[in-house]
């Protein structure tokens, strides 16, 4: 079950969704982003810190490149969660019964 429906990741379904938002949009896209990892992280562990440094960046890269025609390469994967979030795989960290989505 979505825990969060309110949040605004949920009308994310590719990075061309961000596209249209607003920069208060965006900023609330990278908080709420933010709380999904610290909540899925309190529940069965994993890196913190690398994620939640790179939210801005990685909605940056999306809003202003053309993915996934245009690539990226991460230098950890512990980067990557903000990516999967964007990029069609938001609900293992929406809904806690869906986690092994974050493996794929």
């Amino acid at each position: 079950m979505n825990r969060h429906p309110d949040y605004l990741l949920n009308r994310v379904n590719e990075p061309a969704d961000i596209k249209s938002m607003s920069l208060e949009q965006l900023k609330q896209l990278a908080t709420e982003m933010r709380q999904l990892v610290l909540e899925r992280d309190a529940a069965i562990g994993g890196h913190v810190g690398p994620n939640l440094e790179i939210m801005e960046t990685t909605i940056a890269y999306h809003y202003v490149f053309n993915s996934p025609h245009d690539k990226v390469v991460w230098d950890v994967s512990h980067q990557c969660y903000p990516h999967k979030m964007l990029t069609g795989r938001k609900i293992g960290f929406l809904d806690p019964d869906h986690l092994i989505i974050l493996l794929l």
